[in-house]
């Protein structure tokens, strides 16, 4: 079984972070994996995706053009991805950044206010995590004890007081299953 993923948005919103973390996560599970980042000149604020593939068998190529699941935390990138998701598929948007419709009856959409449901938790900033939690929730792709192995793994020594707020961020992006 393969997994194709793109998360999608502006540089610094934790677009290649939480792509990393889906990258431990295959790797702790003994999967394989490839992971493709691709971002602008820009430090912050320009255009950054990042491409996950996760499989039980080798993988023959890193681009993914029709993904599975789609991460969406900015318009623009909504816009230029959207249409690309497999049928019954995925996709997630931060509905604080994208207020655009889906108009796809064949895909299964979910917008959550990833911003505001971080802040509530304590972990403002992390509307990744959020968005990423609803997807492991959504799709069983991860257990949680695997998140946060791979958490422990992405985050260096000197920023781990950072494990917990993200750890809270994906519990509350998880929660969103429950409560919809």
């Amino acid at each position: 079984m393969t997994t194709e993923i793109i998360l999608a948005g502006f540089g610094g919103q934790g677009i290649l972070f939480a792509g990393k973390v889906l990258a431990y996560c295959a790797l702790i599970d003994g999967k394989e994996i490839s992971w493709l980042p691709s971002y602008g000149p820009e430090m912050r604020g320009g255009t950054a995706n990042c491409s996950v593939c996760i499989s039980d068998e080798p993988i023959g190529s890193p681009v993914v053009a029709n993904p599975d699941c789609l991460i969406a935390m900015n318009e623009p990138s909504f816009v230029k991805f959207i249409g690309a998701v497999k049928p019954e598929g995925l996709a997630l948007a931060d509905s604080s950044m994208v207020s655009a419709e889906c108009g796809r009856t064949d895909i299964m959409f979910v917008s959550i206010p990833a911003a505001d449901l971080a802040s509530e938790v304590g972990s403002d900033g992390m509307e990744n995590m959020v968005l990423l939690g609803r997807m492991l929730a959504q799709t069983g792709l991860f257990s949680f004890d695997t998140v946060h192995k791979a958490l422990e793994k992405c985050i260096p020594a000197k920023r781990a007081h950072l494990i917990e707020a993200n750890l809270a961020a994906i519990k509350c992006g998880m929660s969103t299953l429950v409560s919809k």
